[in-house]
């Protein structure tokens, strides 16, 4: 009769464990239709497409061609007239004061066309005027430069730079942690954007070092903008740096894999972005199902439950470690 009461207290046990079970690691329900918010990788993809990267191509121009703008510091000389002569600062509204005449506008014209309007503006004072301009400074040429670089703010150029030179000018890309990787940055242009793989870039693809222009801003954002994450029965759970078309099985890869205690029936990748958990089953994958090895995008987050043996192992054990041993030898005692 006592070994038939203890033999029911350890089924009671048993039953006690398995419900607190659900309380220990909670998992969510998928999404219906969650792999509509996912898509394959494709590997031959460029961060941005050939055809966006040749847009902001833009031919180097010869000093002649230069375009006077806001900002710059010109020298007027109006020859045998020194009291018309001297710098000027081109204005935030592209015009120049000149005395007698009043102001000029000069903006975004050739040092020559600048000096023919300057002359056509004197003619009505004063006979056989002659005009020469020069730049003295290209203040207007600037490109700013902005994220994860020893010296952003604005960088002043004369002749029109590309990528490489900018980022050497700013001074470097430092980490503030080892396992930090710097993975991409955007160009700005009004209101285009490109982004390059800088590991492309630095490693001699040079169709990626694209010329700049005046008033273009460099972005280079902090690999933890750049982050998804791993988490619960993998072998190295924590943060990882996002690379180019990362796949699920990358990340997953990453992390060390499940570990043995895994239920792989049932891994889950979450995008908060999208509102969807979308549910993969490891054999599907290893079938293989192309399909489910989905893109994996910044902020999103793989998710391995443990298998249901092992989550009453795991218990047992944080309940007492010889737990276990004792609850299968009063079983054997109780058969």
């Amino acid at each position: 009769m006592n070994k038939i009461i203890s033999l029911r207290s350890i089924v009671m046990l048993c039953l006690l464990l398995l419900s607190a079970c659900g309380a220990w690691e909670s998992i969510p329900d998928a999404t219906p239709g969650a792999d509509k918010a996912f898509n394959v990788p494709d590997r031959s993809k460029r961060i941005s497409e050939t055809s966006a990267i040749e847009a902001f191509k833009v031919e180097t121009k010869h000093v002649e061609d230069y375009l006077l703008y806001d900002g710059d510091d010109i020298n007027i000389e109006v020859i045998g007239r020194p009291e018309l002569s001297g710098m000027q600062r081109i204005g935030p509204d592209g015009r120049i004061s000149l005395s007698v005449v009043g102001s000029v506008m000069v903006r975004s014209l050739t040092r020559e066309k600048a000096a023919e309007i300057i002359n056509k503006a004197l003619s009505p004072y004063y006979l056989n005027i002659y005009t020469t301009v020069r730049v003295e400074h290209y203040n207007s040429n600037r490109i700013t430069i902005i994220g994860r670089v020893e010296h952003p703010g604005e960088l002043l150029f004369n002749t029109p730079p590309n990528l490489l030179t900018i980022l050497a000018q700013a001074g470097g890309m430092p980490l503030l942690r080892k396992e930090q990787v710097l993975t991409r940055c955007a160009i700005i242009r009004g209101d285009k954007i490109l982004w390059i793989d800088l590991t492309r870039l630095l490693t001699g693809d040079t169709n990626l070092n694209v010329s700049l222009q005046r008033n273009d801003v460099i972005y280079i954002p902090d690999s933890t903008d750049t982050s998804v994450f791993v988490l619960g029965a993998v072998n190295h759970p924590g943060v990882f740096s996002l690379t180019p078309q990362m796949s699920f099985m990358d990340a997953l890869g990453q992390a060390g894999g499940p570990t043995k205690d895994a239920d792989f029936n049932e891994l889950h990748l979450i995008r908060p972005g999208s509102n969807v958990n979308m549910k993969i089953d490891m054999s599907d994958i290893l079938a293989p199902q192309k399909n489910l090895n989905v893109a994996i995008n910044e902020g999103d987050i793989i998710y391995v439950p443990h298998s249901g043996i092992s989550k009453i192992g795991y218990i047992v054990q944080q309940i007492n470690p010889f737990a276990t041993l004792l609850m299968f030898g009063a079983i054997g005692m109780g058969l």
